[in-house]
């Protein structure tokens, strides 16, 4: 039969000193293993849990907050030839990271929020003055891009030019043309109404590089204006919809990144 820490200590004491240091040290170690399932089982004293998240996965904490997770965004593509910025809701997104060649693929996270409004300045790699390449090259652009809901750029999105040369493919003496870019062109209420629809192109036709290969844009469309030869600076804008779409989580971002630079 095991004896309990209550059998041990009610026994008599030893008489010699080295019979009480080894009795105390059989009863420490006794009690310690005895108490340590109950410990591993009921948790810590006052019934403390450790701070690991409140509730199941994914649902409210004690005070009632849902955080969204990892598993409520989405992922975009976006490649561009040559450069491009993205602002979904109002809020700058993505910027290509390299503003020339070699021509990459973005790929972001975002938490979507229906309906969601996409709004993207691309260009072409062209002088300001000359709407020349490489010196007395005429270039070409395009754009494609994929959010994995389902979304794909197409001939339904709105395109309007703001920068457009050589005029009448004249090199010899270069002419151009710009207008001026709206201040609030990313805004959920801008109006593009008067806006064209974007043209699509092939894939051919645009001549990707290999990076494009490398991602997922299946289902999308290469988009520009009318002209992708003489067109280098666009704006592209859609609204998508989901009809009865809530959010799962019910918190909001403090913080503050109103004013990001466009440009």
């Amino acid at each position: 039969m095991i004896s309990t820490c209550a059998d041990i200590t009610a026994r008599p004491r030893p008489r010699s000193l080295a019979s009480i240091l080894l009795r105390t040290t059989a009863v420490v170690a006794l009690c310690v293993g005895l108490s340590a399932p109950a410990l591993a089982q009921n948790g810590p004293p006052g019934g403390k849990k450790s701070k690991s998240g409140g509730g199941k996965k994914g649902g409210p904490d004690d005070k009632g907050l849902i955080k969204p997770s990892m598993a409520d965004t989405i992922k975009v593509n976006v490649y561009a030839d040559n450069w491009f910025v993205l602002y979904i809701n109002g809020r700058l997104t993505a910027v290509d990271s390299i503003p020339f060649t070699p021509h990459n693929v973005i790929s972001v996270d975002i938490l979507p929020e229906y309906p969601m409004t996409i709004a993207v300045m691309a260009k072409d790699n062209a002088d300001p003055k000359t709407g020349l390449e490489y010196g007395d090259h005429i270039g070409d652009g395009g754009f494609i891009i994929k959010f994995s809901d389902g979304t794909v750029s197409n001939a339904t999105w709105k395109a309007k030019i703001f920068f457009k040369g050589p005029l009448n493919r004249e090199i010899k003496n270069p002419r151009v043309e710009h207008s001026a870019i709206p201040a609030n062109w990313f805004a959920i209420d801008f109006d593009d109404r008067d806006w064209a629809n974007a043209t699509e192109y092939t894939e051919e036709r645009v001549n990707p590089k290999a990076p494009y290969y490398e991602a997922d844009f299946k289902g999308a469309k290469f988009i520009w204006t009318a002209d992708l030869d003489l067109d280098n600076t666009i704006i592209f804008r859609t609204r998508i919809d989901k009809i009865g779409w809530k959010p799962r989580w019910n918190t909001r971002p403090d913080l503050d990144v109103s004013g990001a630079p466009f440009k």
